[in-house]
């Protein structure tokens, strides 16, 4: 099983970002995903989930309305398109997958079994 996550960079605030995670998991179109986010000297916080079949999102309060989280069963992917963003959108951004297939979605990093390595998303003031 791997996730590889791609599509951070450094952005103006207000700027666009579409991170992308592709995963190499049998069951994916059955498996709900997270995305999560960990700031310097900060623990990794929620940022956004999805159902394994799509039709469930849930964001946290400080990305709603400016994240759009959403998925491709047919490629193995998870997108994370992220507008509007701020300084404080700066951190590595993991997406996750949770295990068993069929399981919700989760906002609890520890429910979710496998995870990525991480892009760099750097928002400059």
């Amino acid at each position: 099983v791997q996730l590889q996550a791609s599509g951070g960079g450094l952005v103006q605030a207000g700027g666009s970002l579409r991170l992308s995670c592709a995963a190499s998991i049998p069951t994916f179109s059955r498996n709900a995903m997270g995305w999560f986010r960990q700031a310097p000297g900060k623990q990794r916080e929620f940022v956004a989930s999805i159902s394994w079949g799509g039709s469930s999102t849930s964001y946290s309060d400080s990305v709603k309305g400016r994240f759009t989280v959403s998925r491709d069963n047919v490629k193995n992917t998870v997108y994370l398109q992220m507008n509007s963003l701020k300084p404080e959108d700066t951190a590595a951004y993991y997406c996750a997958a949770r295990n068993p297939p069929l399981y919700p979605a989760s906002s609890n990093p520890t429910e979710y079994n496998y995870w990525g390595q991480g892009t760099l998303v750097t928002v400059s003031s």
